[in-house]
Parts: C-alpha cells; structure tokens; sequence
C-alpha cells in the first residue's frame, strides 16, 4: 500500500489550485490601481501601443489668457492638426491613440473592491476543491 494513499490525485488537484491561485494573485497585482497613478496593466498597455512616444496627443484646450499669445495658439493649432492627422488614418491608429491616453475604467476604490471580492471567491474555490479532495 502507498503510504501516500493515492497521491497523484491529489497533487494534480493541488496544483492546478496552486496555480489558479498564483494567477489570481498576479492579476490582483497587475490591476490593483494606485491612489494617484494608473495600475500596472494599464501603464504597460499606455506604454504598448506607443513604445517610443511618437503618437501625439490631444493637447488640452487653451487656458484663458493665453488665446491672446500668438505663439502659444500656433504651437496649439501644429499639435492639434498632428493629432488629427493620425486620427483621420482610422482604423489601429485610432484605437492606438486612444490607448496611449487610457485611463482606469473604474474609480480605483471600486476596482479595488472588485479585486477583492476576485481574491475572496478564488481562495474560497480553492479551499473547497481542498475540502473535496480529502
């Protein structure tokens, strides 16, 4: 007789649990939003679609006062007609320059809750195949 009673099962069972829970715990890492900041994943989706910063952005509208500064208005006016260059491509461009600027989808204390609640029911799935398998 085994002494491990009948193990295979078991550490097949027990490692995929392990590994369902490490991917869990990575994508909580990965999506936790910062307070002041974007989470990781999204940084590195900002930083994937334009890897060498060379999509425009959309500048800000002027503040007031400075509509009445000539050069300020020309620098404006050059940086929107970039923007609206690749805009008009369509297609990837488009959704690339909308990536480069993507923000969390959610307040970070809502997705914060939402990661929570994702941590809670995987280590709670994983103690109950656990529970199962003895």
């Amino acid at each position: 007789m085994n002494v491990l009673g009948n193990s295979s099962n078991f550490l097949r069972t027990s490692g995929f649990r392990w590994w369902l829970l490490l991917v869990v715990a990575l994508l909580i890492v990965f999506l936790w939003p910062p307070a002041d900041s974007k989470s990781l994943a999204l940084k590195f989706v900002n930083w994937a679609v334009d890897p060498w910063d060379d999509l425009p952005t959309l500048p800000p509208p002027l503040p007031l006062g400075v509509g009445d500064d000539p050069q300020a208005v020309e620098i404006h006016d050059i940086q929107t007609q970039q923007y609206d260059a690749v805009y008009q491509r369509g297609g990837w461009s488009r959704t690339r320059l909308t990536l480069k600027v993507a923000d969390d989808p959610l307040e970070p204390s809502t997705e914060r809750q939402i990661l929570t609640a994702l941590a809670v029911v995987a280590v709670f799935l994983g103690w109950r195949w656990s529970w199962q398998n003895e």
